[in-house]
């Protein structure tokens, strides 16, 4: 049987009872948007991270954007974010008219290098805006530390990272504000598109919901220049139902990354993830790295194990950002791992004998 790397439909098939009728609760009130479902989501996820505020949003690239927008970061200033990692980071920078400044990972973590930041540092810096990468956080006792020595805004992009805690907080309650997406493959996913912010700062959530809803406080009254990015009633309903299980969820995630941890070590030249001992990941991804990736990735397909590569374009050699002028060697170890990691199958749904299974093949391409 082909094994997925994700089998969306099992998470739903879990909770069918719950969603459908969470479905008809908002079907049956004919209020859609910016209602009672929000509300209560809202105050659910944000005691669930440890925060005052959240804010439900249309998607994680504009929960970021609308971040720094709230915060007056635009032209002429500048953001850190990590070298590796999917483009939506760099793009919330971008799209409020900063210039993003790529930092390089820590070489074992994969998470934005706190020990680069001062090399970094100009009189234009507002931001430090750091991935918990692959579920994992990144060292935020450092980065805050820093960004408290100079003044900087610190915000998460908590995407990948629904659960996480480090020094016992939770991922989302780290940084002055977090940036968070609900994409169905998330941890924690929504049916759509869907996205939140956490904060602990009351006049910074009150704009923020104001710009979320085309700047507007009281209706047709438009105090300055918003978005239309408003998380809906099913989205939130929908969530809702599914934050109970979060971290059954993830404790089901990180049985199965023990099983592929154990059974990996010291297999071939196959990198495994490195955890530090104060953060506890609940790893959205499994991620490995090894020089023969494509090769490996080709034998895990003929015998019908699917798997992806996160992310095999870093945001400085992409397209969207060709004006930059970034040479190949800009980031040499952003662009080592975009050469050379490959994310195995994991998932709540998946069984111990799928891993294992996924396991064995792995040894027996190295053996070969």
């Amino acid at each position: 049987m082909p094994l997925p790397f994700l089998d969306l439909k099992a998470a739903t098939a879990e909770l069918r009872a719950e969603l459908d009728a969470a479905h008809r609760r908002v079907a049956d009130s004919g209020w859609f948007l910016l209602g009672r479902e929000l509300e209560a989501f809202e105050a659910e996820y944000a005691a669930s991270v440890g925060t005052t505020h959240c804010i439900g949003v249309a998607n994680g690239l504009e929960a970021l954007q609308l971040v720094l927008l709230a915060r007056g970061i635009g032209a002429g200033d500048e953001v850190i974010v990590p070298a590796n990692g999917y483009i939506a980071t760099w793009l919330a920078v971008t799209h409020v008219g900063a210039t993003p400044i790529p930092c390089e990972p820590d070489a074992r973590t994969y998470n934005l290098d706190p020990a680069r930041l001062a090399a970094l540092l100009t009189p234009r810096t507002k931001a430090i805006l750091p991935i918990h990468l692959y579920g994992q956080t990144a060292d935020m006792t450092a980065i805050n530390a820093f960004a408290a020595a100079h003044g900087l805004f610190v915000l998460e992009d908590a995407a990948q990272s629904h659960g996480a805690r480090t020094h016992g907080r939770a991922s989302g309650a780290l940084g002055h504000a977090a940036g968070i997406s609900f994409y169905p493959t998330k941890n924690l996913g929504a049916l759509a598109d869907a996205g939140a912010i956490t904060t602990d700062d009351a006049t910074l959530a009150a704009r923020l919901r104001s710009l979320r809803n085309y700047g507007s406080r009281e209706r047709y009254h438009h105090d300055e220049a918003g978005l239309n990015s408003r998380l809906d009633e099913f989205s939130a309903a929908f969530l809702r139902v599914k934050l109970p299980h979060l971290a059954a969820w993830n404790a089901r995630r990180a049985a199965l990354a023990q099983r592929y941890l154990t059974q990996l070590r010291g297999v071939g030249d196959l990198v495994l993830p490195f955890v530090p001992a104060w953060t506890e990941p609940v790893w959205h991804l499994f991620v490995v790295r090894t020089a023969h990736r494509e090769a490996l990735r080709a034998y895990l397909a003929e015998r019908g194990i699917a798997t992806q590569i996160h992310y095999p374009i870093p945001p400085h050699r992409s397209g969207a950002y060709r004006s930059l002028g970034y040479k190949v060697g800009a980031f040499p170890l952003a662009e080592q791992l975009a050469a050379e990691v490959l994310s195995l199958p994991i998932s709540p749904h998946h069984t111990a004998e799928q891993i294992d299974s996924v396991g064995a093949a792995v040894r027996s391409f190295f053996d070969s």
